[in-house]
């Protein structure tokens, strides 16, 4: 595991304009991981969905950004993830062995793009970059 960590959203409403900030040091520039986005959404979440924008700054201060669909719910409507109560968390995988070149901090930038300026009941959103092993796909769920 090179980092984990979500960040709570006051009130549950993640504002358009409130990226979610991870700073993540990297030192082995060896091995590949692969990343993934982890959200938290509550049973009374409006959409089946959540698009995201991620920006990714090397050390370089080199920017490049995603756009990623998180489907929370199948078409049924039944939530995915692991549920408690009305509480269901998402590990969604992002991008697969990935290198980093450089060591330094990189920072990650998540934005809600969902077309609404607060978005509700989406209660934390982070990051999780682990150690990727050959041969072996990703666990998500």
């Amino acid at each position: 595991m090179l980092y984990r960590k979500s960040t709570t959203i006051p009130n549950n409403i993640w504002d358009m304009n409130k990226p979610l900030v991870f700073d993540v040091p990297v030192k082995d520039t060896t091995n590949k991981y692969n990343i993934f986005i982890t959200v938290r959404n509550a049973d009374s979440y409006d959409f089946s969905n959540l698009y995201l924008f991620v920006d990714i700054t090397s050390p370089m201060k080199i920017t490049e950004r995603d756009t990623m669909e998180c489907i929370l719910a199948d078409a049924s409507g039944r939530w995915l993830g692991d549920g408690l109560g009305d509480i269901w968390d998402n590990k969604i995988l992002f991008k697969r062995n990935v290198e980093f070149r450089k060591p330094g901090v990189y920072e990650f930038a998540l934005i809600q793009g969902m077309r609404v300026d607060s978005l509700s009941m989406i209660m934390d959103a982070g990051l999780s970059i682990e150690k990727s092993s050959a041969g072996n796909s990703p666990k998500q769920n």
